[in-house]
């Protein structure tokens, strides 16, 4: 039996698994596009573009899941709620920004766990930013 010296494996991150930064930026462009025709959500975006808004989501989530650290190189610590604090993120926000991000994992494709876990986090993510009754 061959014996594979210890070190030589590593498990691949699920960023890795799920193709990388690719697919965290198809995902995070599908849901913008769904943003930018929002009337509850847009508002929350006070760049005239959604290009940074979408940069930085792109780099948080690729971070989060095992990508290149170059979130927290450029912004540090991400404190999600305190940087959500001046927005009123109510149920319909959280609602509305489900509502967009389910199409956008939709379109990616991913294998049904995949899809679970990713799923799992963003729902997560998104009822911990509600910052208002309603």
């Amino acid at each position: 039996m061959n014996e594979i010296p210890r070190g030589t494996l590593q498990e691949q991150t699920f960023y890795d698994q799920v193709g990388g930064e690719q697919t965290f930026r198809r995902l995070v462009h599908r849901f913008y596009q769904g943003v930018a025709e929002d009337p509850l959500l847009r508002p929350m975006y006070p760049e005239e573009d959604l290009g940074p808004a979408e940069e930085r989501l792109a780099l948080f989530l690729m971070q989060y899941w095992g990508g290149p650290r170059t979130y927290s190189d450029h912004r540090g610590h991400p404190r999600l709620r305190m940087r959500h604090a001046p927005f009123v993120v109510d149920r319909a926000a959280h609602d509305a920004w489900l509502k967009h991000m389910r199409v956008a994992v939709d379109e990616l494709g991913l294998s049904e766990e995949h899809e679970r876990q990713l799923w799992n986090y963003l729902t997560y993510a998104a009822a911990s930013m509600v910052n208002t009754a309603g």
